[in-house]
């Protein structure tokens, strides 16, 4: 029962206890996680860059900082509304600047155009999704042809967290993803081990065919 709560607060964090702890886990293990998915996006000052599953906005802070130019824009999407809100105190200046945009919906009703998307990033996020090729799909369908996705986890905690059961079924498995990637029109598809600040991560990249 416990684990099963825990999941659920991990995928979408409401106004409660548990929720507010999520946050503080947030914090402490998935910051390094978006900074070095930002990183490896290879930004570029007038790109359109989406993060999906913003959390607090940890990796919205980092991405946003690239994106100087003029044309530079940010999108975020989050359905959890208590990390919406989060996200949207903390980045204030940049929302009020115009040079971003948070919407709280679900990845796969998300109000974003197609073709209009160069980076997408996300970190600890797609094995919450309740189908992969699903989410897959609406990723393809906002990102321009050429586009990168990259994904970070730490492999070794997701495991862990699947032996407790507090992710279920095999979603969490990166293969499992990275197939409903290759599916969904991206090549190149790949997960590479990364390092930083001592700690062992996994990126997963993806390049949009279309």
């Amino acid at each position: 029962m416990l684990p099963n709560k825990v999941g659920k607060q991990l995928g979408r964090p409401t106004y409660s206890l548990t929720g507010w702890l999520v946050t503080k886990f947030f914090k402490w293990h998935n910051q390094i996680l978006e900074e070095n998915a930002v990183k490896l996006c290879n930004i570029q000052p007038n790109d359109t860059v989406l993060e999906l599953g913003h959390g607090p906005g940890f990796g919205l802070q980092a991405a946003s900082q690239l994106l100087t130019g003029p044309e530079g824009k940010l999108i975020g999407v989050d359905y959890s509304q208590y990390m919406h809100e989060m996200a949207s105190k903390r980045m204030k200046e940049q929302i009020s600047k115009g040079k971003l945009v948070l919407y709280y919906s679900d990845l796969v009703t998300m109000p974003i155009e197609e073709n209009t998307v160069d980076k997408v990033f996300h970190c600890n996020c797609y094995y919450f999704w309740p189908d992969l090729k699903a989410g897959a799909r609406a990723i393809h369908r906002v990102m321009k042809p050429g586009g990168i996705m990259v994904t970070t986890l730490r492999l070794d905690s997701v495991i862990k967290a699947a032996n407790m059961k507090v992710l279920t079924g095999d979603n969490w498995r990166p293969e499992v993803y990275m197939k409903a990637l290759q599916s969904c029109g991206f090549t190149d598809v790949r997960m590479e081990n990364k390092r930083d600040k001592l700690i062992t991560f996994q990126a997963i990249f993806a390049t949009a065919v279309k």
